[in-house]
């Protein structure tokens, strides 16, 4: 996924859409309370002058907590209007299976994808991020999900991070006619936040359907979590980068995949940029040996 830049302005729709996900329903209060402070010693009664009244039960003392935040009381936001999406669960998962297997081609699957419901993540963003690139090229590249500037395009890989992967393309000789680019994830968290385990699994099926559909020589994937997802590995990317691996469709066809650094973390971390260049040219020298 697209990492968030800090001077990036978060969408306040996307950001009370998180919250409410997120279990968020209570405001803080204007002042700050120390919990650890001694109450303060009540006041001395004064002398009565007269009898005093009856004893009456005192009413039970007022809660320091801040009032409950009333969603009807918000502007119209996504997180004020009821949820259009329920939380992914396995008959979801289940729908997107049969989905992805229901579409014999691209244009099948992207109908299929725009027409699913079962995602909660579709609620938020703006655009499906489908792919981009030519759908016959041999090499296929996967990141995580879209970013703030894919969400707003609908393409993958359209902001700092895509324009370090056209150099990187590039520096191999290919660019986004002769690759085909998409995500694991087809929209855009709010926030740019991680998407859940959950989130991941729900839109697995479509992926892996793509996949399958482009029959790719090669696989690149970008970052971690598209190598975890579709490598069935636990491996963290620093140990998986630079050495291929293999994804095998549904149909039982074995494609060679190279887990590579993502471009976002290597705006992050330039250094490291020499690691992702030796996994590059092993992708390079893989196209010449199976093409």
């Amino acid at each position: 996924m697209t990492a968030a830049s800090p001077n990036t302005p978060v969408d306040v729709a996307d950001l009370l859409a998180f919250y409410a996900s997120a279990g968020v329903d209570e405001a803080l209060e204007d002042a700050p309370v120390n919990r650890f402070a001694e109450p303060a010693p009540k006041a001395a009664p004064r002398a009565a002058a007269v009898a005093a009244p009856p004893v009456e039960s005192a009413p039970p003392p007022r809660s320091t907590q801040a009032p409950r935040l009333d969603a009807s009381a918000l502007p119209d936001a996504p997180a004020a209007r009821a949820p259009t999406s329920t939380v992914p669960d396995e008959a979801q998962a289940a729908l997107a299976r049969q989905m992805a297997s229901a579409a014999s081609t691209l244009d099948e699957l992207r109908q299929q994808m725009a027409s699913f419901e079962g995602c909660n993540l579709k609620a938020t963003a703006k655009n499906l991020v489908f792919a981009d690139g030519n759908p016959q090229a041999s090499v296929m590249l996967v990141g995580e999900a879209p970013g703030r500037d894919e969400d707003i395009e609908g393409l993958p890989f359209v902001g700092r991070s895509g324009r370090l992967l056209d150099r990187m393309l590039a520096a191999i000789g290919l660019d986004r006619t002769s690759v085909y680019i998409a995500n694991v994830i087809p929209w855009r968290p709010p926030g740019n936040r991680t998407p859940t385990p959950h989130e991941t699994e729900i839109c697995r099926p479509f992926i892996e359907r793509q996949i399958e559909l482009v029959n790719p020589k090669v696989l690149v994937n970008l970052g971690g979590p598209s190598a975890k997802t579709l490598l069935n590995t636990s491996e963290g990317i620093l140990r998986l980068r630079g050495n291929w691996r293999v994804h095998t469709t549904g149909s039982g066809i074995a494609i060679p995949a190279m887990p590579t650094l993502h471009p976002a973390y290597l705006l992050r971390t330039p250094a490291h940029k020499k690691l992702a260049w030796r996994d590059f040219l092993e992708v390079k020298a893989k196209l010449k040996a199976v093409t």
